[in-house]
């Protein structure tokens, strides 16, 4: 390894290329603004210069050549960074040749070029982005595979209300969670988990009962791709309902007191003929 990476070395050398790779990646949260530092060490004036930043080195992401770029009229920018990337006009006196990325998305993570191919020697720095994703609604962004929204059914039992959420053809497989308005995970129990053939993604059914008048909601999370989405359902239990009581107990309570009260009656009407 140490003989390649002198040979490495040697054939930079040779060939008039220099390479600069910054101490560490640049981690920033999605939505955020994020500066790709590159400096040159003589700080010498790069204002007549020509810089190339390339994101995995081919996407386009800003381009300066003795004053025109990509937000003044020059054409080859790359669609996905269009109006969010400029430079620091102030610093390029000072061979400051660093840019700033507005509104991150994931997308944007990987590794960027700062390349001044004009300089004697050339010069390239390396510098990677890493954008953290937030959990939301995906979407609309054209992820293949995001979840669309549960489908959430409700069934009356004896033990209170049957909660069952249905997610189908998720990619990839997702974590799929009842909670209550409080966000407390309901005990659930996943009664089908099955992949579809040629990664057609998953289908899960999720069951849990509640005891408890409340809005519940069935969480689907994709970590992978930072994709959640969610379905809520209102459920109306009564007190009785509540304590466990059936239906059928209710109505064979009520024809017992119904029996025990006509009983008394006739007692009562039986006792009072003999007393005349």
């Amino acid at each position: 390894m140490e003989l390649l990476s002198v040979a490495c070395l040697c054939l930079l050398t040779w060939s008039g290329v220099t390479s600069a790779d910054e101490r560490g990646p640049v981690v920033v949260t999605e939505g955020s603004d994020a500066v790709l530092q590159c400096s040159l060490s003589t700080k010498q004036n790069i204002e007549k210069e020509l810089f190339d930043w390339k994101k995995d080195f081919q996407k386009e992401v800003f381009l300066y050549d003795a004053g025109k770029h990509y937000n003044n009229g020059r054409e080859g920018q790359d669609e996905q960074f269009k109006g969010r990337v400029s430079h620091f006009q102030d610093e390029l006196k000072h061979g400051n040749a660093s840019i700033i990325i507005r509104n991150t998305k994931v997308a944007d993570s990987g590794n960027y070029t700062c390349d001044f191919p004009r300089l004697q020697p050339r010069q390239t720095f390396h510098i990677e982005l890493v954008v953290g994703g937030i959990l939301k609604d995906r979407r609309n962004e054209s992820i293949p595979g995001a979840a669309q929204k549960p489908y959430v059914t409700t069934l009356k039992t004896k033990d209170g209300m049957l909660l069952q959420c249905e997610v189908y053809g998720a990619f990839p497989k997702p974590t799929v969670e009842w909670k209550d308005s409080a966000g407390n995970i309901i005990p659930a129990n996943e009664l089908q988990v099955s992949e579809r053939e040629r990664g057609g993604g998953y289908d899960i059914i999720l069951q849990a009962t509640v005891t408890k008048t409340d809005t519940f909601r069935c969480v689907v999370t994709q970590q992978d791709i930072d994709h959640q989405i969610y379905a809520e359902t209102y459920v109306a239990l009564s007190p009785l309902s509540r304590e466990g009581f059936s239906t059928g107990s209710i109505v064979a309570a009520v024809l017992v007191t119904f029996f025990l009260t006509v009983i008394g009656c006739l007692v009562l009407v039986r006792v009072r003929h003999r007393i005349r």
